[in-house]
C-alpha cells in the first residue's frame, strides 16, 4: 500500500504518479474516500465524546431535556458509525488496488517504452534453429500428452534427461545464490489469503491463483509470496538488516494459455519451477540492493554462456507492487525472440506496510518500515528452453553447459 501522507500532502502530484503507472485506476476516488473516512472518524469521535458528557450529566439527575439530547445524539452516532463502516470498506477495497508509486527514472508508457540497459554476449549464429518442443520430442525429454491426460492443457511431464537438467540448474543456482549471501529456505506450497494480500497478489490478481476452497488455502504463484510473509508484524533491530533469502519452489498460475502457437511448449505453463531471491533491507539501501540482486541473477546466465539483455521497464509495464523493475530477457534461437527469465523489483515499503514489517533505526524511537525486493533467479522452464535451443547439436542432442556437470546428475 502507498503512503497516504503523500496523497494528503500533495494530492495532485501523487495522483499523477499513480496514473502514470495505471491510467485506469480511480486515484481521485481514493483521495476522496480517504478524506471522507477521516472526516467521519472525527464526527464519530466528537459524538462519542458528547454522548459521554451527557452520561456524566445524567449521573446528577436525568431531565427530559437531557434524555431528548441523549436520544438524538445516540441516533446520529449510529448513523455516522454505519456510514463510517461503509466508507471504510469502500476505501480499503480501492486502497488495496492502488499500485505502488514509481521511482523518478521510470520512463512513461507501456512495453514499447521499455529501455535496454545493457546486453551480454551476442546472438548465436545458428542455421535453421530448432524449437525446444521439437528437440524435446526427438530426444524424449517431455510428454505433453500424458500431462494433458492426467491434468489438462499447459502442463508438462518432464522425462529423465529434462529432470536431470532441471535439478542440476536448481542446485547450481541455489549454490550460486548462497555465495551471494542468500539463505536457503523451503516454504510450504500452500498459503492463506492474508499472505497473498501482504505480497500484493490479492485482491488485484485473485483470478490468477488456484484455490483450495474447502481449506481456504491457495497454491502459491511464486515463493515471493511465502518469503514476504516470513516476518509478518516483525520489528527488526537495526543490526539485523539486510536479510536475504533464496527458495526453490513450484509456482502455480492460471494466467497461462491462450497465447498462440508461438508460445507452445515450456514458454507459458500453469506449473513451473523457479528459484527466487528476496531481501528485507533499510530504505536507504534498497537501490543498491536491487543492483546487487540483478548482478546475482545475471551471473548465472553469463556462467551458462547464454546471450541476454537487461530491460528497465516503463511505467505501465512495471509490476503492481514495484517502484522499479529490471527484466532479464534471454535469447531463444528457436523462438527468434527474447523472453523474460527474471524480474528484479524494488517494492520499497509497499509490501511491508501491508504486513507490518518494520525496523528500529534508533532505540526508543518509532519503528520505520523496511523495504522489500524480489527477483527470479531464475525461471527454470524458460532457462531450459534457452539452453536447448542454444546448445542443440547437429545430431539433435543438447550439449549441457560444463558448469552443470559437477552436480552429479549426468
Amino acid at each position: 500500500m502507498i503512503d497516504l501522507s503523500l496523497l494528503r500532502e500533495d494530492p495532485q502530484q501523487t495522483i499523477a504518479l499513480i496514473l502514470k503507472k495505471e491510467p485506469s485506476f480511480d486515484a481521485q476516488k481514493l483521495y476522496e474516500l480517504d478524506s471522507e473516512v477521516r472526516q467521519l472518524k472525527l464526527d464519530v469521535e466528537e459524538l462519542r465524546h458528547k454522548k459521554n458528557e451527557l452520561a456524566q450529566q445524567g449521573k446528577k439527575g436525568i431531565t427530559p431535556e437531557l434524555r431528548e439530547q441523549s436520544i438524538a445524539v445516540g441516533k446520529e452516532l449510529k448513523i455516522k458509525e454505519g456510514a463510517l463502516t461503509e466508507k471504510e470498506e469502500a476505501f480499503q477495497k480501492i486502497y488495496l488496488s492502488c499500485p505502488n508509486l514509481l521511482q523518478a527514472d521510470i520512463p512513461a508508457g507501456n512495453k514499447e517504452s521499455n529501455k535496454v540497459v545493457h546486453e551480454w554476449g551476442s546472438k548465436p549464429d545458428i542455421k535453421n534453429p530448432k524449437n525446444h518442443v521439437d528437440i524435446g520430442i526427438d530426444q524424449d525429454w517431455f510428454d505433453f500428452e500424458a500431462a494433458a491426460t492426467m491434468t489438462g492443457s499447459n502442463f508438462i511431464v518432464y522425462k529423465e534427461p529434462a529432470v536431470k537438467l532441471m535439478y542440476a540448474l536448481t542446485m547450481f543456482m541455489l549454490k550460486h545464490n548462497a555465495r551471494h549471501g542468500f539463505q536457503q529456505i523451503l516454504p510450504p506450497y500452500l498459503v492463506n489469503e492474508r499472505s497473498l494480500e501482504i505480497a500484493s497478489n490479492f485482491p488485484k490478481f485473485r483470478d490468477q491463483v488456484y484455490d483450495v476452497k474447502d481449506d481456504n488455502l491457495f497454491l502459491s504463484p511464486t515463493s515471493e509470496v511465502n518469503i514476504s510473509n516470513l516476518f509478518r508484524n516483525k520489528i527488526f533491530e537495526n543490526a539485523e538488516l539486510p536479510k536475504r533469502y533464496t527458495a526453490w519452489t513450484s509456482c502455480f498460475r492460471r494466467e497461462a494459455g491462450g497465447y498462440g502457437a508461438q508460445e507452445r511448449g515450456l514458454i507459458r505453463i500453469h506449473q513451473f519451477e523457479k528459484v527466487e531471491l528476496y531481501t528485507y533491507c533499510k530504505p536507504e539501501d534498497s537501490p543498491k540492493e536491487q543492483e546487487r540482486m540483478l548482478q546475482c541473477a545475471e551471473e548465472i546466465l553469463q556462467t551458462l554462456g547464454l546471450h541476454y539483455r537487461v530491460m528497465l521497464l516503463a511505467a505501465q509495464d512495471t509490476s503492481f507492487p514495484s517502484s522499479k523493475t529490471y527484466d532479464i530477457e534471454v535469447w531463444m534461437p528457436g523462438q527468434n525472440a527474447y523472453y523474460e527469465v527474471s524480474s528484479v523489483s524494488n517494492c520499497t515499503d509497499f509490501q511491508s506496510r501491508r504486513g507490518g514489517m518494520r525496523y528500529r533505526k534508533i532505540e526508543g524511537k518509532k519503528p520505520l518500515l523496511v523495504h522489500t525486493l524480489n527477483g527470479s533467479s531464475l525461471a527454470l522452464p524458460r532457462l531450459m528452453v534457452a539452453i536447448m535451443e542454444t546448445f542443440v547439436q547437429a545430431d539433435g542432442s543438447v550439449k549441457i553447459p560444463e558448469v552443470l556437470l559437477e552436480y552429479g546428475v549426468y
